[in-house]
This record gives structure tokens, C-alpha cells and sequence, in this order.
């Protein structure tokens, strides 16, 4: 049909309907029909399964305009809008009833037949997993630096996997993932295949391979994305407040191909420090389509032992939840550095021996088998901790928790009464082997003093895993006297470690473009290492 054939119903369609909606482009060309069926289905007012159609309407008329050199920029816009917009109305329309299952869709008088494409394990996600959807680009970034996104076609959606209760290791607001959705027309047959962005880049759309629409930012972004000092001024000084948010979360759908890559905040901190740590990773397709980020969350003003300790339960819970996932590897900043380290060391009772004989004799006089303080300082290296990257970590203290801001902090947290409560009835007065003061419990901030005799412990035992070390000189270049600003070279230097990058930033180098040149080798070095 030539374009002049229907250049006046469209031009008085125009005048009724209105303009498109905003984003799309113009009613202009061969796309203009596409625009106004998006006009129409964009309407609260029209019942859900005709809007339905009236999508399928826009994307059918775009998907064969695609190679167009007029209107081809246009057509993808169209498709992909379509394409996203359908996906969100089906899966939220009348409680799900429209949602992954065959449907018949009218407008006007054409009919459509929509099914839903199975999940598989090569990069189509299973319908029946996500419980909502938000279109990419209404996800505002906020915290997040930049957009890590492709153009393509398809429409970018973040998928949701959020249930009631909520799954083991899910955040409150649930699981998130990159989707794209794409429509594949046959006729009036209509396949909706939710894909994988990460692990199918291209899929055949319109007769030919064509990249993917996809946002890996906005799935990240859509996590709460709050300031996150003051909650981790509150978790440092008011522990038993957020105790109960301790744990492991996924930040991505379970995947036993993908290797857990877990981080782990420091002092005064959240897992939320990490967000743009992970958003640059993930500008490399490798790296995304290889790992699974999680974090774990912890109030830090607990003792370094029973957050590392917790930390060791989580992952104990992670392995018997996924019997089959793949040995992971662990990334901690500063006190994270020091949980992580525990992770891969063996510490048994003649192992606190380092700090003398008689002290640790009398320490651990009443420690009761089994009990939380023997819990907390015998334990076995995890042999599902296949790798560990160490940031800016004072693996011997920092002098910072010995001096007054160190005693203002001391003096300011407040541990749970029950912790309190394990402690004293363990190790009595004996705790000022570790304090120093029979009147004060051990706390994060004393744990990181120099004077803390564990570190002495730790340095008397092999690291049972390959680690790494990443650490600040505030772009001195006077290592090895050099500093972050909190911790010394002396501190976060360890003569075992596979590899040791300076880098020119401060104790929060984490977002450094070094630091993240260097995390980036370093995940690539243990891809090298490990099998598919």
C-alpha cells in the first residue's frame, strides 16, 4: 500500500486521539499507524486485553520497518516501547490472570494468539519466575554514576522476584534481574520471549540477529539507594537496632553456572557502598554473564569475630540452600577485608598459642563447647572460598581505634545485651585478654586496634586460599611507608598474597578507576583458573 493511501484517516485520527506519547517519536512516515496504535494502548481507559492487541498492533507494523532507512530508527523505538509496555500491562492486569498464558488479543478486527516462551538455561527466562516488571529507563539512577546500558532492540525491563514470604537470601523488595522482552510475529501468531540480556546479547528478530535492548544499570538502580551514612553510623552504634537485617542477599537471580561473587562492607557502612563497584564490573559482558553479585549485611560495631562468624553461618546456609552452586569468590573493604580473611584461615585452639600459652589457657577456661565464643574463635577455613580480593584491609589494626576519635567510638556503641550477655558468661574477666579492660566487651572498633592480640593469631596461620591485595597510598608513591589516610602500608601488606596493587586514592578507594582495572584482572585471572 503506498504511503498516500492513508495519509487522510491518519492525519484525522490525529486530531482525535492526540499527540503520541512522550519518547516516541513523531506520527510521521511509515511508522505513523505504529505511533497511534501506542496512543491508544498507552489509555487506562481502554480494557486491558484490547490494549493488549493494540501493542502487538504497534510492534507487528514496526517489527517490518525495521530495516527501513527512513523509518527504521523510529521502528525500533516503536517495537521496543511496545514490546515493554505489553510485558508490564500483562503481568499486572487483573492479578496476573493475562500473565503466561495463551491468550487471544483483538482490536478493531484483527485477532493475535500470544504465548508465553518457556525459560530455558541458555538465556530465556522462565515467565513464571518474575512477579513484576518496571520499564529500564523509568528507573532513575541517583547514586549510581553512569548508565551501563546497550541499544538495541527489544524492550529493557527490570524483572522482579519478590514472594510472600520472602525467599532465603531475598532484599525486602525482592530479586532483580535485566529482561528484555521481545515479540515474534508469525502471521498473527505472537511468541513473548523474556531474554537474558547477560547471556544472549543478539537474538534473530524481523528475519535477522539483531543486539539487544538491554539496561544493566536500572536492575541495580531499583534497589533502595538511600544515603548510606548515617544508616552506617546507626549500624556501627546502635547494633541491636539492625540485627536482624544480617545476611547474605542475592542481588541477582540464583544461577548455578555463575560463580557468587560476595561483597563485604567495612566500619560504618553498607552493602549499598558496593552498588557502583558492581555497575562498572558489569560493563564488561564476561564478567556479567560469569559471576552473580551478592552482598552480605551486618551492623559493624559487633566484634569483628561474630560478624566474621555470621558471615561463615550465611555461607554455611548458602550451600545447603544451593547444594550446586560453584565455589565462590569473596571481595572485602577495610574490616570486610578482615571477615573475609577468616574465611580462609584455619584457627584452632592451639592456634591462640600466638597470643602465650597461659593467656590463652585462661581465656578460654570456661569457653563452653560449641557456644558462641567458641564459635566465634575456633573455626575451620571454608573450602568453598575459592578466591579473596582484600581492599585497603588492616590485616594487623589501624592506629586510628587507639587514638581519641578511636575512644569516643569505643564509648559509643552499644552491642546487643544477648552478645553481651555470651560473652561474660564464656570468658568473664578474662576479656581483658582481648580488651585490655575486664569492664569493657569487645567491639568493632576495639577489634581493629593494633594492640588486638588476634591479629597476632592470624599471622600464625596460613591463608588456605589464593588472595590478593589492593591498597591506597593517597597517591603518594611512598609505599611501602605509605598510608590510606586510616590504614598503614604495614597493616595491609601480607607477604602471601598472589598479587598487591597500589593504587593512587584514600582508605574509600573502592570506586577508584585503578582499583577497578585491578578488580576487573583480577576476576578475569580466576575465570582463567576455573572451568565453565
Amino acid at each position: 500500500m503506498k504511503p498516500t493511501h492513508f495519509v487522510i484517516p491518519l492525519l484525522a485520527a490525529l486530531l482525535t486521539v492526540g499527540c503520541a506519547p512522550s519518547g516516541l517519536p513523531p506520527a510521521e512516515g511509515f511508522h505513523r499507524s505504529a505511533v497511534l496504535s501506542l496512543k491508544q494502548a498507552a489509555s487506562p481507559a481502554t480494557h486491558p486485553e484490547q490494549r493488549a492487541a493494540l501493542y502487538l498492533d504497534a510492534a507487528r507494523t514496526a517489527s517490518t520497518l525495521l530495516n527501513s532507512a527512513s523509518s527504521g530508527d523510529a521502528a525500533r523505538t516503536i517495537y521496543n516501547t511496545a514490546a515493554a509496555d505489553l510485558t508490564v500491562l500483562l503481568r499486572s492486569e487483573k492479578n496476573g490472570e493475562l500473565w503466561n498464558r495463551p491468550l487471544t488479543l483483538t482490536s478493531g478486527g484483527t485477532s493475535y494468539r500470544l504465548r508465553f516462551a518457556k525459560g530455558t538455561r541458555d538465556g530465556v527466562w522462565d515467565p513464571a519466575y518474575f512477579t513484576s516488571f518496571t520499564p529500564a529507563e523509568d528507573v532513575k539512577l541517583k547514586t549510581i554514576k553512569r548508565r551501563n546500558r546497550q541499544d538495541g532492540i527489544g524492550g529493557a525491563l527490570v524483572g522482579v522476584h519478590k514472594t510472600q514470604p520472602l525467599e532465603a537470601f531475598s532484599p525486602m523488595i525482592g530479586v532483580t534481574a535485566p529482561v528484555t522482552a521481545v515479540l515474534d510475529f508469525n502471521g498473527k501468531e505472537v511468541t513473548l520471549t523474556l531474554i537474558d540480556p547477560t547471556e544472549k546479547p543478539k537474538v534473530p528478530v524481523a528475519g535477522h540477529e539483531r543486539l539487544l535492548d538491554a539496561d544493566f544499570s536500572a536492575p541495580l538502580a531499583y534497589y533502595p539507594q538511600k544515603s548510606e551514612l548515617w544508616e552506617g553510623l546507626m549500624g556501627a552504634i546502635r547494633v541491636a537496632d539492625h540485627m536482624k537485617t544480617t545476611g547474605l542477599y542475592m542481588l541477582q537471580p540464583y544461577d548455578p553456572d555463575r560463580i557468587p561473587l560476595i561483597f563485604v562492607h567495612g566500619l560504618i557502612s553498607t552493602p549499598r557502598m558496593w552498588r557502583n563497584v558492581i555497575n562498572e564490573l558489569e560493563t564488561d559482558p564476561e564478567l556479567r554473564r560469569r559471576y552473580q553479585c551478592w552482598v552480605f549485611a551486618y551492623p559493624t560495631g559487633n566484634p569483628p569475630l561474630y560478624s566474621a562468624l555470621r558471615l561463615r553461618e550465611e555461607l554455611a546456609k548458602a550451600y545447603q540452600q544451593y547444594p550446586g552452586a560453584r565455589d565462590c569468590v569473596l571481595v572485602g573493604h577495610s574490616m570486610g577485608g578482615i571477615l573475609s580473611r577468616t574465611q580462609i584461615t584455619t584457627v584452632d585452639l592451639q592456634a591462640w598459642d600466638a597470643i602465650g600459652k597461659t593467656k590463652a589457657k585462661q581465656f578460654f577456661a570456661n569457653v563452653k563447647p560449641g557456644s558462641l565464643v567458641e564459635r566465634a574463635t575456633i573455626f575451620r577455613a571454608n573450602p568453598k572460598v575459592d578466591r579473596a580480593i582484600f581492599i585497603c584491609t588492616p590485616h594487623r589494626g589501624s592506629p586510628m581505634a587507639i587514638g581519641s576519635l578511636g575512644e569516643l567510638a569505643v564509648r559509643m556503641i552499644f552491642l546487643p545485651l544477648d552478645l553481651t550477655a555470651a560473652m561474660t558468661e564464656s570468658v568473664g574477666s578474662s576479656i581483658a585478654i582481648i580488651t585490655g579492660d575486664p569492664k569493657r566487651m569487645p567491639n568493632s572498633v576495639a577489634g581493629l586496634s593494633p594492640n588486638n592480640p588476634t591479629y597476632k593469631v592470624f599471622d600464625s596461620r596460613p591463608i588456605e586460599a589464593p588472595h590478593h591485595s589492593i591498597i591506597g597510598d593517597r597517591g603518594k608513591g611512598n609505599s611501602p611507608n605509605s598510608s590510606d589516610g586510616v590504614v598503614e602500608y604495614w597493616s595491609s601488606h601480607l607477604k602471601s598474597v598472589k598479587s598487591e596493587k597500589i593504587v593512587p586514592g584514600p582508605h574509600g578507594a573502592c570506586e577508584l578507576p585503578e582499583t577497578l582495572e585491578e578488580l576487573r584482572r583480577l576476576l578475569k585471572l580466576h575465570l582463567k583458573s576455573t572451568p565453565n
